[in-house]
């Protein structure tokens, strides 16, 4: 499958991930492009960012095969489309917890990694909780009206990052 410029979101992070995988490289989403997806654009992203400890090199001649150019910095650009994607500095956490599981959606584009809805509340409520970014704490609400997440985990971890206030205003908005 290509990337066209009618290409939507998943589409693009699922051939993105998908042509990874096939290089042997191991890439998580995560961040708004997660939100947009579970949201079906109720929030929209326009970058990707893909969770890898494989290096830049490596990625860049991966994404090359697919149309994606490295930028200055960690992004990569497609003439195809607006979208674009990044490469945050590993690894894959959201505040001090690591994260060793995420979803997998198979679909025509190909293989997706991205973290779970849980996982997905969490890093949006670690931007309320670190930066008091409400439209953060709007986001993790978002996902949590439209999947089940484990709330006990997620609060779990609110304690851990000394945040239980924060997480009550989470709780209580649901």
């Amino acid at each position: 499958m290509r990337i066209t410029r009618k290409s939507d979101i998943q589409t693009i992070a699922s051939i993105v991930c998908d042509c990874l995988l096939k290089h042997g490289i191991d890439a998580v989403l995560s961040g708004g492009a997660v939100v947009s997806i579970y949201t079906n654009n109720e929030y929209e992203s326009k970058d990707l960012d893909f969770i890898s400890s494989e290096d830049m090199k490596s990625i860049a001649e991966a994404l090359l095969v697919i149309g994606f150019k490295k930028s200055p910095g960690r992004h990569f650009t497609h003439p195809d489309t607006e979208y674009f994607v990044e490469f945050p500095k590993p690894p894959l956490a959201i505040g001090n917890m690591p994260i060793k599981e995420w979803a997998t959606q198979n679909n025509k584009a190909g293989k997706l990694q991205l973290l779970t809805p849980t996982h997905s509340v969490m890093d949006r409520l670690a931007g309320y909780f670190h930066w008091n970014d409400k439209q953060n704490l709007d986001q993790a609400l978002m996902i949590a009206k439209k999947y089940p997440v484990k709330i006990k985990e997620i609060e779990k971890w609110a304690k851990g990052e000394g945040e239980i206030k924060k997480f009550e205003i989470f709780r209580n908005s649901l």
